[in-house]
């Protein structure tokens, strides 16, 4: 089976946020096979994983190491706040009550 026929190849953006940090800081970057080893590491040591694929596609482009930019402090947020509010015994919880505040927004006209 060729490429085009399996669709794009995964990808898969580690960031880091430290006390240190002015801004996330790209720290891995991959797609295919590289992709799923970074999500496998993250699940093996107990990071939550948050799947997004058309960020993921913006900050793989980016240079690791490298801060990412302000354009992108928005949707990055929307991952931390996935995490604070991560429950391990109900991982798509946050996804779920997300779309809701989504769509009773949509429904206020907001």
């Amino acid at each position: 089976m060729s490429r085009s026929d399996q669709g794009p190849a995964k990808r898969a953006v580690a960031l880091r946020y430290g006390a240190d940090d002015a801004a996330p800081v790209i720290v891995a970057s991959g797609m295919g096979n590289l992709a799923e080893k970074i999500v496998e590491v993250a699940s093996e040591n107990g990071v939550p994983v948050y799947e997004d694929d058309s960020l993921a596609t913006v900050l793989s482009q980016m240079e690791l190491g490298k801060e990412i930019p302000e354009e992108l402090y928005e949707a990055v947020v929307e991952i931390y706040l996935y995490f604070l509010n991560f429950d391990p015994a109900d991982p798509e919880k946050y996804q779920r009550e997300r779309k809701a505040r989504q769509q009773e927004g949509e429904s206020h006209g907001v």
